[in-house]
């Protein structure tokens, strides 16, 4: 049997499919087990963290895993408990109180999932140490990754943080998770293509840098896991392993490239507008629920456009005080200083109608090489009776209509919700994808 993937990437001799030299990721080690309980020390012990390792949970997850972590890798020297508080947010405070109670550890090792490795990516980035996971919940694509999801004076952004030395995966623990949050992990592995073809857009309008790479990663374990996307969520371990490899293989591709640019396009965006300015009463959600919802309306969109008519696009008109008008101060200007980047102004508009007009044939194929329409995605919720409406999240659709509106406006990234908008079809376009 050859040699596996994952095994190939940490050991440096995966071919790259774009032509470049072997790629090598920056994590060591990954283990999948099917339980990893008395094993914690020697997992961690041939990464050479140092002697003072400080280990970061919330109250949940140091009783699921965090307390047994701890006890184990006291035989490695001492050992720091950070439990935060209940539902941490992941923000530029919280990161700061993490860096202050792990003033003196040599090494982080974060006991979590989503908020918990990100915080901990950012903060051990952020004091130049290195930082090891335990996962606790197969929820998202970012524990292999180079970035975190971090909240800056209310904007959410995408920053420079590092990969784990070392991400371990207990199956057991994973599969004992609230059913919501292996939902969650299948939602956000679903946005491969919606990312994937918003990505090609802006490569074949703007030229802008685009890898088949991340892609060719998933090819493989990514059919296998849509077609039992039920499974996971009913305690088989083989179809967990499968999610877990999905979204791994989905960071280590980020990181590889070292952008989030291969999996968090404009279905991203419509989430992250909605957690910025979320509506009063609304109840909580998880991010990979809502990238399964917003997937799903980014894919009609892009199936909206792909059958239709070759677009023509205009310049956009916006200001700085419009955004000011929509966001307030602080976060309007925040907004604009991004948006701006990528705004059509009349040449550009120009120079992509002519584009269009002399090879749309073309890049519509292209696109739809990559391209999976909404009805087959959904069939992939559905059989893991996951979230496929805003009304199943909580989301009004008035709020679910405004995010899906303004979305693209808050970051410099130009995906079919911008190509909707300057070819003035977007508004129309509302009622039928959201």
């Amino acid at each position: 049997m050859p040699p596996d993937i994952i095994d190939r990437l940490i050991a440096g001799t995966y071919p790259d499919p774009d032509g470049g030299p072997p790629l090598r990721v920056q994590t060591r080690a990954v283990t999948l087990g099917r339980s990893l309980a008395g094993a914690e020390a020697e997992l961690i012990r041939p990464l050479a963290l140092g002697r003072r390792l400080a280990v970061v949970s919330d109250p949940t997850t140091h009783a699921v895993l965090g307390a047994r972590v701890e006890s184990a890798l006291k035989s490695l020297g001492k050992v720091e408990s950070v439990v935060l508080p209940n539902r941490p947010h992941a923000d530029t405070e919280t990161v700061a109180r993490i860096c202050a109670a792990t003033r003196s550890a040599d090494a982080l090792i974060a006991v979590g999932s989503g908020t918990i490795n990100d915080l901990c990516k950012y903060a051990s980035a952020c004091d130049r140490k290195p930082y090891a996971v335990f996962a606790t919940a197969p929820s998202m694509n970012g524990y292999t990754s180079l970035n975190a999801a971090i909240t800056v004076d209310g904007l959410k952004k995408s920053l420079p943080a590092q990969a784990p030395v070392g991400a371990f995966f207990d199956l057991s623990i994973l599969a004992a998770a609230p059913v919501r949050m292996i939902r969650s992990g299948l939602g956000d592995s679903l946005c491969r293509s919606t990312a994937q073809t918003d990505w090609l857009l802006a490569h074949l309008l703007f030229d802008q840098p685009y890898r088949t790479m991340p892609f060719a990663l998933l090819a493989d374990d990514e059919p296998e896991l849509f077609a039992s996307a039920g499974a996971p969520m009913k305690g088989d371990l083989e179809a967990m392993e499968k999610l877990v490899r999905t979204l791994l293989l989905s960071g280590f591709g980020t990181a590889i490239c070292g952008t989030s640019l291969p999996a968090s396009q404009g279905e991203h965006l419509i989430s992250h507008y909605g957690d910025m300015l979320q509506e009063p009463g609304r109840p909580f959600s998880l991010h990979g629920e809502q990238i399964g919802v917003t997937t799903l309306t980014m894919a009609r969109l892009q199936g909206r456009m792909l059958d239709g008519p070759p677009p023509v696009v205009s310049a956009d008109h916006s200001s700085e005080e419009d955004f000011i008008g929509l966001f307030g101060a602080t976060l309007g200007r925040s907004c604009w200083k991004e948006f701006r980047l990528k705004r059509l102004t009349a040449e550009i508009a120009e120079a992509v109608n002519q584009r269009i007009a002399s090879q749309w044939e073309e890049i519509r194929n292209t696109l739809a090489a990559s391209f999976v329409r909404a009805e087959v995605l959904e069939r992939v919720l559905r059989e893991a009776i996951a979230p496929r409406a805003p009304e199943d999240l909580g989301w009004s659709r008035a709020s679910y209509s405004e995010a899906v509106r303004h979305a693209r406006k808050i970051r410099n990234r130009y995906t079919f919700l911008d190509f909707a908008a300057d070819a003035g079809i977007l508004e129309s376009a509302i009622p039928e994808i959201a």
